[in-house]
């Protein structure tokens, strides 16, 4: 037993650790290998840039995971200031950007609600989806969509609201930066929107939390009753002030 690894070893230990106690042949062919970034085919540097793209929050996310994006993934896959996964990162986060409006616009043209004071902002920008219906994006254009301020539009699931993103009136963070921090939405913030769908989620994670709570004695099963009773506030809030193509009001 006392060759086995500690309980609190990391993970990259604990396989160094079973792989010193792993046979290897010993024969001279016997070649340890690794693969260069720089030899990353194609293929796996899209792929890699869809996931990074389309994770909740896109980039924003993964920058906030990772720290800074471009400079880190730019030393391993990058072969030039500008080309690689550069351009690849660009385009499918632009393209997980026109797909957020477009599914806005979708729902807004089918009768969806949306509240919040960037209701209006969020609308406008639903509104231009339709010039990116079935265009193949470059690179070129990918920049200047991301670059285009009233397409700064941002759903945060774990939030259950849109960030329809101005620097200028962000609580998120004090310093102007040019992407919201997705994982410091604050209530009273000026760029928030909620449609529907995000209203029928508040709901059932509100339900998700009391059945957990009657789970929970004392001031822990107090405290997610109280998280459920906001959730529904916001929730009845949304439908109170809900606007729509349909009605006029947007």
């Amino acid at each position: 037993m006392s060759d086995l690894p500690h309980s609190g070893i990391g993970a990259m230990q604990h396989s160094r650790w079973s792989a010193s106690r792993t046979p290897r042949p010993q024969t001279a062919s016997s070649i340890t290998t690794r693969v260069h970034p720089h030899t990353a085919s194609a293929d796996t540097s899209r792929s890699l840039a869809w996931h990074i793209a389309r994770r909740p929050g896109g980039l924003v996310a993964l920058a906030i995971q990772y720290g800074h994006l471009r400079t880190s993934v730019a030393a391993g896959y990058a072969a030039r200031s500008r080309d690689g996964i550069h351009d690849l990162l660009d385009v499918e986060t632009a393209r997980a950007t026109i797909d957020t409006v477009a599914d806005l616009n979708a729902a807004l043209e089918d009768g969806a609600g949306i509240s919040g004071p960037a209701a209006r902002r969020a609308i406008r920008a639903a509104a231009t989806a339709p010039q990116y219906t079935g265009t193949v994006i470059t690179a070129r254009q990918a920049r200047q969509i991301l670059a285009n301020p009233h397409l700064a539009v941002h759903d945060n699931p774990h939030t259950l609201l849109m960030c329809v993103y101005k620097r200028d009136k962000a609580l998120c963070h004090r310093d102007l930066k040019d992407t919201p921090s997705l994982d410091q939405c604050v209530p009273a913030c000026a760029n928030i929107a909620r449609t529907d769908q995000h209203a029928t989620g508040l709901r059932r994670r509100a339900t998700a939390l009391d059945q957990q709570a009657a789970h929970v004695p004392g001031p822990l099963g107090e405290r997610l009753r109280d998280n459920a009773t906001r959730l529904r506030d916001l929730a009845d809030a949304h439908h109170r002030t809900r606007t729509t193509l349909q009605d006029g009001t947007a």
